[in-house]
């Protein structure tokens, strides 16, 4: 998701406001429920959340199932909106249970690193293959969108990616034999998507902060 529709659409103070009302509820909220907990006019509300859906924040279902005349709107976050640490807390306790259950497991790191590598070719679908830039943009633009602010340096013929901010940080550093392959995964799977790179070494939160991957010609 590009970032300037995003900071437009939540600019506003009453926008946000909406915004964290939707993104913090376990259910999606019809637009009459979240007037009432802000004590708002369903009329002052409702361009707020239709600037917020056409933003790619927020989706919506309609039913007929609300006032006569009206269809019933009921509003939730995108599946691809940013999660600005607002997920429900039943997301982060079930991501600390699923850490722990893996942890417990013992899931070779190789294994943990294969979930993360294909998801990284998906989210890498129509990047342009072939050339080592297009695959250092592509693990840049990858984990940007993720949330992990990537910050790049070269020396040598090697790009060196540091993640200057985990999304997962937390997590990393409770169970790193989980959360740092999946990490290292993710990178692998975008560079081997683009093709024309690939990550020679991957220094988790363990070896150095920020942690940071470096990438070669493939």
């Amino acid at each position: 998701m590009e970032r300037l529709p995003v900071f437009k659409a939540l600019g506003d103070n009453t926008r946000y406001a909406i915004y964290l009302e939707v993104a913090r509820s376990e259910s999606a909220r019809t637009t009459s429920e979240i007037a009432d907990a802000l004590d708002l006019h369903p009329n002052t509300v409702r361009p707020h959340l239709e600037r917020m859906r056409d933003a790619g924040l927020l989706a919506v279902e309609t039913s007929a199932r609300g006032q006569v005349g009206r269809p019933q709107h009921r509003w939730s976050l995108a599946p691809d909106a940013p999660s600005l640490g607002l997920e429900p807390s039943a997301f982060r306790l079930l991501a600390h249970l699923v850490a722990g259950v893996a942890a417990r497991a013992a899931v070779p790191p190789d294994e943990i690193a294969q979930v993360g590598r294909e998801y990284g070719v998906a989210l890498s679908a129509g990047t342009p293959r072939g050339s080592f830039s297009s695959c250092v943009a592509a693990v840049e633009a990858r984990m940007a969108e993720l949330g992990f602010d990537p910050a790049l340096a070269e020396d040598g013929g090697v790009v060196t990616v540091a993640f200057t901010r985990c999304p997962f940080r937390e997590l990393a550093e409770q169970f790193p034999e989980v959360v740092c392959p999946i990490h290292r995964g993710l990178v692998e799977g975008v560079a081997q998507a683009a093709a024309g790179g690939r990550v020679r070494r991957f220094a988790t939160l363990a070896d150095r902060d920020p942690c940071q991957a470096d990438l070669v010609r493939a």
